[in-house]
C-alpha cells in the first residue's frame, strides 16, 4: 500500500516536471517570436525605434500639422531598427516586401487610420496590420509634413528631379504651403514638358493644353492636388502640374488658358519618402531600401 502511494507520488512529480518544461518552452518560444530584441542594445549599425521616431517627428515638425491621418508611429514593432524599407503607400504588396526583406520598420507617405474611414480592423486593413504585427515590423507614416518639408518634401524633390527653380509657395504668405511655384531652366512647349515628365517619371502625363504659348513660369503640387489649379492661375503661371485630374479641372484649364498636367499621384510622390529613408540611413548607419510598387493613378 505504502509502496503504491510512493509510486503514484513519483509519477505525479514526473508529470508535473514535464508540464513545467513544456510550459517554460512555450514561454521561451513566445518571447523569441515576439520582442526578444526589446532588450538588445543598439550597435553602430542600428538605432532605438523611439530615437528614430523622435528624430523624424522633429525633422518634419509633424506636430504642427492638422492632417487627415496620424503622422508618426502608427504601428509599433521591434524596439531596435537596423533595416528600413520605404515606399509610397502601405499596401499589402509593400508590407509583404518589407517582411520578406527583413525590415524592422516600414516608412511610407500614405499610412493608415485616415479620417472618415471605418474604424473596425476588418478586410484588407486587418490583413495588412496582421502581417506587420506578425513580422514585428513598425509602421511610420508622414503625410502633409512630407509634402511640405523644404529639403526632403515631395514638392521640392520633384523640382530637384525636373530641374525647376523654386521661387516660393503656391499659397503666398503660408509658411507651410503644400505646393510650390517657380520657373523652368528654359522655356518649353507644352508637348516638350509632357515628354520630359514622361521620361523622368516613367509614365506619360495627361496634358490639357490651355494655350499654345511656351511654358516658363510653373506651379506644382504632388499627389491629388488638382483642386489647387485656381491657386496656380492666381499666380499667373503658364502651367500647373499635379498628380491627378478631375472632370472640372479640364474646363478650368481650358477656360483660363493654362497648361495642366496630371503626372500621376504615385509617380509624383515617390521621392520624398525615398529622400527621408536615405537621410535616416546616413544619420544612423542603418540599411535602407526603397520599394516601388507600381500604381498607374
Amino acid at each position: 500500500m505504502i509502496a503504491d502511494l510512493v509510486c503514484r507520488a513519483l509519477s505525479l512529480k514526473s508529470r508535473s516536471r514535464d508540464l513545467r518544461i513544456q510550459s517554460n518552452s512555450y514561454r521561451e518560444i513566445t518571447m523569441t517570436d515576439r520582442p526578444a530584441l526589446d532588450h538588445v542594445t543598439p550597435d553602430q549599425h542600428s538605432v532605438e525605434l523611439r530615437v528614430l521616431v523622435d528624430y523624424c517627428d522633429s525633422l518634419l515638425d509633424s506636430a504642427a500639422y492638422q492632417d487627415y491621418c496620424p503622422n508618426g508611429l502608427q504601428i509599433e514593432g521591434r524596439a531596435v531598427v537596423s533595416r528600413i524599407v520605404t515606399g509610397v503607400t502601405a499596401s499589402q504588396a509593400l508590407v509583404d516586401a518589407a517582411v520578406e526583406q527583413g525590415a524592422d520598420l516600414l516608412l511610407v507617405h500614405h499610412g493608415y487610420f485616415w479620417k472618415g474611414e471605418p474604424a473596425p480592423l476588418t478586410g484588407i486593413k486587418q490583413k495588412r496590420i496582421k502581417t506587420l504585427l506578425a513580422g514585428n515590423v513598425s509602421l511610420l507614416a508622414y503625410h502633409l509634413p512630407l509634402d511640405v518639408h523644404s529639403e526632403l518634401g515631395n514638392n521640392v524633390q520633384l523640382a530637384k528631379l525636373m530641374g525647376w527653380r523654386v521661387a516660393g509657395g503656391l499659397e503666398p504668405g503660408n509658411p507651410r504651403s503644400i505646393g510650390l511655384h517657380g520657373e523652368l531652366a528654359e522655356a518649353l512647349s507644352g508637348d516638350a514638358l509632357a515628354k520630359q515628365l514622361s521620361r523622368v517619371l516613367g509614365r506619360p502625363p495627361l496634358h490639357v493644353a490651355g494655350n499654345d504659348r511656351p511654358i516658363k513660369r510653373i506651379a506644382w503640387c504632388t499627389g491629388a492636388a488638382q483642386g489647387y489649379i485656381e491657386k496656380a492661375i492666381a499666380l499667373g503661371v503658364d502651367a500647373y502640374v499635379t498628380g491627378e485630374v478631375s472632370e472640372p479641372t479640364v474646363h478650368i484649364a481650358r477656360e483660363n488658358g493654362i497648361h495642366f498636367f496630371a503626372a500621376g499621384h504615385h509617380a509624383t510622390e515617390r521621392y520624398g519618402v525615398k529622400a527621408l529613408g536615405e537621410r535616416l540611413a546616413q544619420q544612423f548607419g542603418i540599411e535602407h531600401a526603397f520599394v516601388d510598387i507600381d500604381n498607374p493613378v
